[in-house]
């Protein structure tokens, strides 16, 4: 096969679809036509002898050949986008891209404002997408190129993916104004006494503030799981349960639901946020474009 021969755009193409999982979504993309991305996907299915994504359901699902191309297809993808961004300068206002971005539900909404307040002024044509990714898979995502950052809790990862502290938060308890029992001066017994809700995306397990109370041998009632902390602020307001949860975010929330906010009754270590991203985008430009306005936005 002749590299001379093949147009380097049909890669772009694989990439979207891989990414996207299907044509439309890839065409959305790429800002082309459906057609135009169809026609793209027949040349790379000659070119390889290979049908290289087949439909299951309302997705495209790769083929084992096109899992095996897709990781040196991104690393020279990306290799060429750095040396054509360092070549002809930087220029965001003119950019057009997605980024994607992990971010969990409780810094999502401390983010996205912000965010796209500086994006919509510094690069108006730039796309981000947040999403929810398994921790299990971080690395490994940042490495395909799937995730240009993420921001989560402090990870085990090795070294190809760096790393920057970008804040902290610390545990509040969160009670309807009014409520009888849940006064400024909130101690450990009055806390225990209460009816709470636990906000995880886990079915079972401990919260960190079950695990600093089993420390000291204690257990709260715990009278509702939810996944959501939105849906745990609302039956906040509405009943006499209360929530412990991020204090960042409970002051968020608060600025709806007019809650009380209360010291939790037991010294936590601080929530740590790190930015993440893969060493294989160091150099790039764009991806340390989008690294600097995440900054930002936790130190404003």
């Amino acid at each position: 096969m002749q590299l001379d021969r093949i147009d380097l755009n049909l890669f772009v193409v694989l990439d979207a679809i891989f990414s996207e999982g299907g044509i439309t979504r890839a065409s959305e993309k790429l800002h082309l036509t459906q057609p135009a991305v169809s026609h793209a996907l027949n040349r790379l299915r000659r070119l390889f002898d290979d049908p290289l994504f087949v439909r299951e359901g309302r997705s495209l699902v790769p083929t084992p050949l096109a899992r095996g191309l897709i990781e040196p297809v991104r690393a020279a993808l990306r290799a060429l986008e750095v040396t054509l961004g360092e070549t002809r300068g930087f220029d965001p206002a003119s950019m057009r891209r997605r980024f994607t971005i992990a971010v969990r539900d409780v810094l999502e909404a401390r983010l996205l404002p912000p965010l796209m307040q500086r994006i919509a002024v510094e690069a108006p044509n730039v796309e981000i997408v947040a999403v929810r990714a398994d921790r299990r898979e971080l690395e490994a995502e940042l490495a395909r190129g799937t995730l240009d950052a993420a921001i989560d809790m402090l990870l085990p990862l090795s070294d190809a993916v760096r790393r920057q502290r970008v804040g902290e938060d610390g545990l509040v308890v969160v009670a309807r104004a009014g409520h009888p029992l849940a006064g400024p001066a909130l101690d450990l017994d009055t806390y225990l006494q209460l009816d709470h809700v636990l906000t995880s995306s886990r079915r079972s397990g401990q919260s960190l503030e079950d695990m600093e109370l089993s420390r000291q041998g204690l257990q709260r009632r715990v009278r509702l799981r939810c996944q959501h902390y939105f849906s745990a602020c609302r039956v906040v307001s509405q009943t006499d349960l209360v929530l412990t949860m991020p204090e960042s975010y409970a002051r968020i929330a608060s600025q709806q639901w007019n809650h009380q906010l209360l010291p939790f009754p037991l010294p936590t270590p601080t929530l740590d946020a790190v930015l993440y991203w893969h060493a294989q985008a160091e150099s790039d430009a764009a991806n340390r474009w989008l690294r600097e306005r995440l900054l930002e936005t936790f130190v404003a």
